[in-house]
């Protein structure tokens, strides 16, 4: 089990709290006894703090459990209705609004999409979205500690591949600053994260995090990205670019300047060949996509993207010395398990002599990842007990 150690000394009050809240968070329902062990916290200490998480609705008390050596303990909990958090993440095809509880659950979602990210409808969109989810929540809204908002780095980059119009049009967003315009609707604090950075924290706190301290996180979307978790951190380096892997150069063309990642392992190239034979282009994300009348574009489709993403699986396994790769996307998930299962085939043609290949895993949060890991930064700012998010934790 993991052990976070607390302090006994005077002016620790929201540290301490902020530990024991995580505490429970691993442990699940927990006495307080066990609390004080765990945390290595006074018992007078744990009892101080529990009783304050009480009464701020935070913790909530469980059935007495009896049969056991010595008195009856009362097992403490995180209540899910102590705290709420938004999530916003604004892609270049949709934008989606989650609320989210203090356990991270989804409890409400909401979804637009468009051809491109353009800003004059895009923020309108992201106000009336604000306004339905303070009215979903209630009397609930006093509980809402914050507004998690993701989005790629560069918005107007790359709007030459979802054709001319878009280019156009989302040149915008090199003049707007996104958080400031969020932050003018709301009264609410407002955190961002790159958005495959907050899919990436979804994983390591809903999902495959659990288990593995060193990954390379995947998601494939309209864009493929990804981002980087090392001994239980996420690593973002100075700039924001650590995990890129949709720049990860493939190869060298002498008539240009070469190809990237995400220009053949990206939702995008799949929807452009459904758009040229007259089709719906967010098949992408339906199950029905896997259907026998689209094989031959799915078939090549996953050729081409598998052999990529295991030559970016085996470039970053030899700088990084990963323990696992993390596959998740916003695709349909029949069409993410085949992507899995190619890229795992493709694997076999590297070689991994010198290195140890890692291994390649499905993500467990899916199309939600961005808009919940954005929902999950405000949480985390404020109840755990580093503002960075994930503290390493030391193996008892």
């Amino acid at each position: 089990m993991k052990t976070l150690r607390g302090s006994n000394h005077n002016g620790m009050r929201q540290f301490n709290e902020r530990t024991v809240l995580r505490a429970i968070r691993h442990a699940g329902a927990i006495p307080k006894a066990d609390l004080a062990r765990l945390t290595q916290l006074s018992t007078q200490t744990v009892s101080i703090i529990v009783n304050r998480l009480l009464d701020d609705g935070l913790l909530v008390k469980q059935d007495r459990v009896r049969g056991k050596i010595g008195q009856p303990s009362v097992p403490l909990s995180i209540n899910a209705d102590g705290a709420y958090s938004i999530g916003i993440q604004v892609g270049r095809r949709s934008l989606e609004v989650v609320v989210t509880d203090f356990l991270g659950q989804l409890r409400h979602q909401w979804e637009h999409a468009y051809d491109y990210p353009n800003p004059v409808v895009v923020l309108p969109k992201i106000q009336e979205a604000l306004t339905l989810m303070q009215a979903q929540l209630g009397e609930a809204w006093p509980r809402c500690v914050g507004i998690g908002l993701s989005a790629p780095l560069a918005m107007h980059q790359w709007g030459d591949v979802l054709g001319a119009q878009a280019s156009l049009e989302m040149r915008a967003w090199e003049h707007i600053d996104l958080i400031a315009e969020v932050q003018a609707m709301t009264a609410l604090p407002v955190e961002f994260a790159k958005d495959t950075t907050a899919a990436c924290v979804a994983e390591l706190v809903q999902g495959t995090g659990r288990e593995v301290s060193r990954f390379l996180y995947v998601f494939v979307g309209t864009f493929v990205g990804g981002g980087l978790v090392l001994d239980g951190l996420i690593v973002n380096g100075p700039r924001g670019n650590a995990g890129a892997i949709g720049s990860m150069p493939m190869g060298v063309n002498p008539h240009s300047r070469g190809i990237q990642l995400l220009e053949i392992a990206s939702g995008w190239q799949l929807e452009q060949s459904l758009m040229q034979k007259k089709l719906d282009p967010l098949l992408v994300q339906d199950d029905a996509i896997m259907n026998a009348d689209y094989q031959s574009l799915t078939q090549s489709w996953l050729a081409q993207a598998s052999s990529a993403l295991a030559m970016c699986i085996a470039s970053s396994a030899a700088l990084l010395d990963l323990e696992a790769v993390v596959l998740d996307g916003s695709i349909s998930p029949l069409l993410l398990k085949a992507l899995c299962d190619h890229t795992q085939a493709a694997m076999q043609q590297f070689r991994f002599d010198g290195m140890v290949a890692p291994a390649l895993l499905a993500g467990k949060v899916g199309r939600h990842a961005r808009a919940l890991g954005g929902a999950l930064l405000p949480l985390h700012a404020q109840f755990f007990p580093d503002k960075d998010i994930f503290l390493k934790q030391d193996e008892a």
